[in-house]
């Protein structure tokens, strides 16, 4: 039988970072070590509601960076200043988990935020208080996937990544020996 793919970041996972995390917290169980449970990648349209067209542009764009066929969200309640009804379209999104997680965090850290006009590096606070990791990125033409001349509106997404890590300390840990490039 022909051997799975793994991808290059859970190999590395396996064989470097659970192991040294697991020394320098000084953990009991190697259940404790904390991993990547999953990757919500999402772009909210507001301009949606005048046109439909960027909505399919927004997924098409989702679909392409992820490699997942993306989903449309609605909005939960009826907001009047901004002409919202409870049920309409207003975003898109993706969750990653497994292989395509690795591979879509991979791209991200090693080629993705390094193409990012003016980078220093992203803000150490963005953390939640339980483990996982928010990131803003303001324009989708960062991802080599993007074709730029197709795009009609340059547009932003959210990225979050959810870690089994308990506390931010820990969690920050993990992320930056994935090769996350935080601030100094």
């Amino acid at each position: 039988m022909a051997d799975k793919y793994v991808p290059r970041l859970k190999k590395i996972y396996q064989e470097q970072i659970a192991p040294e995390l697991f020394k320098e917290f000084n953990y009991k169980s190697v259940m404790q070590i904390p991993k990547l449970h999953k990757i919500v990648v999402s772009m909210g349209v507001g301009e949606a509601l005048q046109n439909k067209k960027l909505l399919d542009e927004a997924i098409t764009t989702l679909t392409q960076i992820t490699g997942q066929k993306a989903v449309k969200t609605k909005a939960r309640k009826s907001i009047a200043n901004f002409k919202i009804r409870a049920g309409q379209e207003i975003g898109a999104m993706v969750t990653l988990r497994g292989a395509m997680m690795y591979e879509f965090f991979d791209r991200l850290v090693n080629v993705a935020l390094p193409r990012v006009k003016d980078f220093r590096g992203i803000s150490q606070n963005a953390f939640d208080g339980h483990g996982n990791y928010s990131l803003g990125i303001q324009e989708q033409i960062i991802f080599p996937e993007i074709d730029f001349d197709k795009i009609e509106k340059v547009a932003g997404l959210n990225v979050v990544i959810v870690t089994t890590a308990k506390t931010d300390a820990e969690a920050k840990a993990f992320l930056g020996k994935f090769g996350m490039p935080f601030r100094k």
